[in-house]
């Protein structure tokens, strides 16, 4: 696995505000009592519904997440209009880019414009040594997974070993987002969490 105390250099280096946990209950634990009173977009992620974020965020904040609501399309929209934004990604270099690959591209353009603050949830097995690595895990480990996970007859998700460039109608992954820092005007602080956490 990757080097925690790496990263965080890295990433600081870049902007980055960052905090490391031991486990994913202490990271939710620090979302819990840091975000209140306010407004909460969550994006696709199953590093923030382990960490059962909503339910413990929803008893103090106005929350929407498109995993949770039936209306998945207006879920979408109104989690881009939040003040603050919880996501994951799908790798994370060492030296410190954010990778994140999307279908619909609501999670990657929350990233980049919006929100006052976004939070960046991230397990130990989302690490790779370098930016190139990083990308190689995205595309080959982490969206067959997702794919596989949501039933879709891509060739990634039958075989679920790497990323076949398809060119399905049923593709979920359409674009990818590197982030060098953070975005200009909007805060952004990432947890890392020494536990194997999302895909």
């Amino acid at each position: 696995m990757g080097n925690f105390n790496v990263v965080k250099t890295s990433l600081e280096a870049r902007g980055y505000m960052v905090r490391v946990f031991s486990t994913g209950k202490e990271a939710a634990d620090y979302l819990d009592a840091a975000v209140d009173g306010t407004s909460v977009g969550f994006g696709g992620s199953a590093t923030l519904d382990a960490l059962g974020l909503y339910e413990r965020l929803g008893t103090h904040n106005q929350v929407v997440w498109h995993w949770k609501q039936e209306d998945k399309d207006a879920a979408r929209r109104e989690a881009m209009t939040t003040g603050v934004y919880l996501t994951s990604v799908n790798a994370l270099a060492e030296t410190g880019e954010l990778v994140n690959i999307d279908g619909a591209g609501n999670r990657a353009a929350a990233t980049l414009f919006g929100h006052e603050k976004v939070f960046y949830v991230i397990g130990r097995n989302k690490l790779a040594p370098t930016y190139e690595e990083a990308v190689w895990r995205a595309r080959n480990i982490a969206a067959p997974q997702r794919a596989r996970q949501l039933g879709k007859k891509t060739p990634c998700a039958v075989k679920c070993d790497r990323c076949y460039d398809c060119k399905s109608p049923e593709r979920v992954c359409r674009g990818l987002v590197t982030l060098w820092g953070p975005m200009m005007g909007m805060e952004a602080e990432v947890l890392l969490v020494d536990e194997e956490l999302g895909l």
